[in-house]
């Protein structure tokens, strides 16, 4: 059980660690957001998001889903539509250190865009199949939960972290720069991704 849990906690950690559109969005709404408090849409979305592709990894219904071929394109496309649209409303927000609340997402925002970053990346899906779902095969009743539950557990602790790290540096910025920069660097690695995207559907 603890050799279950423990192999949960550290792939996960492995898999959550690179930086990504998914990591970026959450702690620069850590950062932009008045209070801790404010961002919880975003990280809780995020956590979500992750539970669920856990879960389903594990049980093996991603899998079925990413078989149909029909339905992967569209989710590829889908996906790239919503980061170029992502990246350019998050290149033109521009924060304003007097009248900040007017550039801040609201939290209808932040969980659309965090849902969107976690469920409409096909390379996140298949990256949480490929490992995830097929070291989960390695272990049966109370282990497998053990591993799941860890990893599950490794997503909410590290959006959370990440939240709180972006609002550190966001009280350390008084003049906005940084989370402008913050902002740039968001909108430049969701439109990479979705370039890649669209390389990967149109070479399949």
């Amino acid at each position: 059980m603890l050799e279950a849990i423990l192999h949960g906690f550290v792939l996960a950690f492995g898999l959550i660690l690179p930086l990504g559109a998914q990591n970026v969005f959450v702690f620069n709404q850590g950062a932009l957001q008045p209070t801790l408090l404010r961002a919880m849409p975003v990280v809780l979305t995020a956590a979500l998001c992750d539970t669920l592709l856990i879960l389903l990894a594990v049980f093996g219904v991603s899998l079925v889903v990413l078989t149909v071929t029909w339905l992967t394109t569209v989710l590829y496309v889908v996906g790239f539509v919503f980061l170029v649209y992502m990246g350019y409303l998050t290149w033109r927000s521009r924060p304003n250190t007097e009248d900040g609340e007017k550039e801040r997402f609201s939290a209808k925002k932040q969980i659309m865009f965090a849902a969107s970053v976690s469920l409409l990346n096909p390379h996140a899906i298949l990256d949480t199949i490929g490992v995830i779902g097929t070291s989960s095969l390695s272990y049966n009743g109370t282990e497998k939960w053990g591993f799941t539950i860890a990893c599950i557990l490794v997503s909410c602790l590290w959006f959370f972290g990440l939240s709180v790290a972006g609002r550190t540096a966001g009280r350390l910025d008084r003049s906005g720069k940084l989370q402008r920069g913050l902002n740039m660097v968001s909108a430049v690695i969701m439109w990479g991704v979705a370039i890649y995207m669209a390389a990967q559907l149109l070479t399949t």
